[in-house]
């Protein structure tokens, strides 16, 4: 994972099998490490900030899960969740399944200062300039 969170790719590369086959399920499928090689998306900024909140492991399969974000380039702030399964032939990844599910923008909510709006109100209701 610090491979990608870095966009290090030599780091990422040393991990994979030739024949590695990456399936962004819903988006798009990579075969070997020349097309893994271009996963960095133009429309983005930067690398990701990924937040790893789980890992699984069973036999030659390791499942990540976690939320992440990135700086899209039109529209912004870009965040989503992911479940990745790494699948292993020797000590290499040969196979990874990823799944990537958009997620909200936060919300963010702005209050009055109560002071500030009555000082307000009061201003404007002596203040023809304020008044229209």
């Amino acid at each position: 994972m610090d491979g990608f969170r870095s966009s290090d790719h030599d780091l990422i590369l040393r991990c994979l099998t030739d024949d590695v086959v990456w399936y962004i399920h819903g988006h798009r499928t990579t075969h070997g490490k020349g097309e893994f090689d271009e996963i960095e998306n133009p429309e983005f900024d930067g690398s990701p900030d990924l937040d790893v909140q789980r890992v699984f492991e069973d036999g030659n399969v390791v499942v990540v899960t976690g939320e992440g974000q990135g700086r899209h380039r039109v529209n912004g702030l870009f965040r989503f969740a992911f479940n990745s399964l790494f699948t292993f032939r020797g000590d290499r990844i040969d196979r990874v399944d990823s799944y990537v599910v958009p997620l909200a923008r936060p919300v963010v909510v702005v209050t009055a200062d109560v002071g500030l709006a009555s000082h307000l109100a009061q201003t404007s209701a002596a203040s023809p300039r304020l008044t229209g």
